[in-house]
């Protein structure tokens, strides 16, 4: 657990580190499930869930919507005599928090964590100068660094594409940024660098020239990759899906689409998804869909954890708070061996009308524990092995005579043909999948029955 810090001045006063209390606790401030040294299936709670924190959404999102301005206030601001002086109180803000809540990584956008300079060059030495700050603040708290990553997708130059735009002088902006924040991941010891495509989309095909945007990016990626290695970088690079919103259709729309394109262009090795709950509701997923989707193909890594508004039907970011969802999505993770250099950030933001400094407390002990009661459930599930046994017998013909053979791909279709018109229809194929049934049991899980 992360030593608790406080600057020169404490920016969330009367709020000490939170603590676990039990289920039966009425403090808000305080944890019901979530106990970060309670050993499951033979790993302390902290290492199964790895939580991290939002810098962005956390330290950043004022509140502001298409129809109104910010509303939340940031005493980091209120006496700062300029944008790196309101950054470095922000970063003393941003880590008193993470070892308050007792969260043991967070993750960063270089503009989230330095201001954007009169030229790419000031621009580089602000985010190096925030990144020394914060190597030694980690130095001091023992907070770890899950990821890095650069935003170009806010600045009115990004707003036809970053490593996509139609513009030359644009992707080469783009990489003025990327590499910056690849060194200063590297600096920061950040065990994964991140890529959302924001922009890396299109919204009419009229203007666009599909094959180029999409080879452009592969290109892009491939030379940030290099780059990266090149300099000792040995974590994972991690691609983020999102279909659409801010634009018509982006190109890394769900896993399965991110997944054909990095095989296509051989980046397969190198890459894994960031799959983000409310990202996978806007593709018409569902999170455990994602989840399962990239650990069949060997691309799971880590995980934007929050939830989107089945009405509001947008990108939303709340906080996760059903059992349920957090149940699956570690249910998959547990099956696969667990995090190995991904975890759970918290790509979170309280809501507007949220405005006291403990909301933003509150909304991450809630997340915290609807994470652990689910990583509990989960590891209940696969104890018990009612629900895996039954999928391991729902296959069992595969596992045995002709089935193993058609698995091993000794069968030619021919003789797969015989053998079909050898067993004839009799019942073959009607079999309960007993869906009610599964879902019951899993019920009574999340019952603690």
């Amino acid at each position: 657990m992360a030593n608790c810090y406080v600057g020169a001045k404490e920016y969330f006063p009367g709020i000490q580190k939170i603590k676990y209390e039990g289920p039966k606790s009425k403090n808000p401030l305080a944890f019901k499930y979530y106990d970060a040294d309670k050993v499951i299936g033979g790993k302390k709670m902290k290492d199964h869930l790895r939580f991290a924190i939002a810098y962005w959404h956390s330290f950043c999102a004022d509140g502001a919507d298409p129809f109104g301005s910010g509303t939340h206030i940031f005493p980091w601001n209120v006496d700062a005599k300029n944008p790196m002086d309101a950054a470095e109180k922000k970063m003393d803000a941003a880590f008193e928090f993470i070892t308050k809540i007792g969260a043991e990584y967070y993750a960063f956008h270089d503009r989230d964590m330095a201001p954007e300079g009169a030229t790419p060059a000031e621009s580089e030495k602000n985010l190096m100068t925030l990144t020394a700050k914060a190597k030694n603040l980690q130095a001091q708290t023992g907070v770890k660094l899950l990821w890095g990553t650069a935003n170009v997708f806010s600045s009115p130059r990004f707003m036809n594409g970053a490593a996509t735009n139609p513009e030359f002088g644009v992707v080469a902006l783009a990489a003025t940024q990327v590499k910056a924040a690849i060194d200063a991941t590297i600096e920061l010891g950040g065990a994964g660098y991140t890529f959302w495509g924001g922009r890396e989309g299109y919204m009419s095909l009229l203007n666009t020239d599909l094959k180029r945007e999409k080879d452009n990016l592969a290109r892009f990626l491939t030379m940030a990759r290099d780059y990266a290695r090149k300099q000792g970088f040995k974590g994972v690079f991690y691609i983020e899906p999102k279909p659409m919103e801010p634009t018509k259709h982006q190109y890394d729309f769900d896993t399965e689409t991110v997944i054909g394109f990095l095989r296509n262009y051989g980046l397969d090795k190198d890459f894994r998804m960031n799959i983000e709950a409310n990202h996978a509701e806007l593709a018409g997923h569902d999170f455990f869909h994602e989840l399962e989707t990239a650990a069949a193909a060997g691309f799971f890594g880590s995980v934007d954890a929050n939830r989107g508004d089945f009405i509001n039907g947008w990108d939303t970011d709340q906080f996760p708070m059903s059992y349920y969802e957090t149940a699956l999505a570690m249910y998959t993770i547990l099956k696969i061996g667990g995090f190995t250099t991904g975890g759970l950030n918290f790509d979170s933001k309280i809501r507007r009308n949220s405005i006291d400094p403990a909301d933003l407390f509150i909304a991450h002990v809630g997340g915290m524990d609807t994470f652990a009661v689910g990583l509990q459930v989960a590891q209940r599930i696969i104890d018990d092995k009612v629900i895996p046994d039954f999928v391991k017998d729902r296959y069992a013909s595969f596992d045995s005579g002709d089935g193993v053979k058609f698995t091993k791909g000794e069968l030619t279709l021919e003789q797969l043909s015989k053998i079909g018109t050898d067993a004839g229809y009799g019942k073959t194929g009607i079999t309960s999948g007993k869906q009610e049934y599964l879902e019951n049991v899993l019920n009574s899980y999340l019952l603690g029955l």
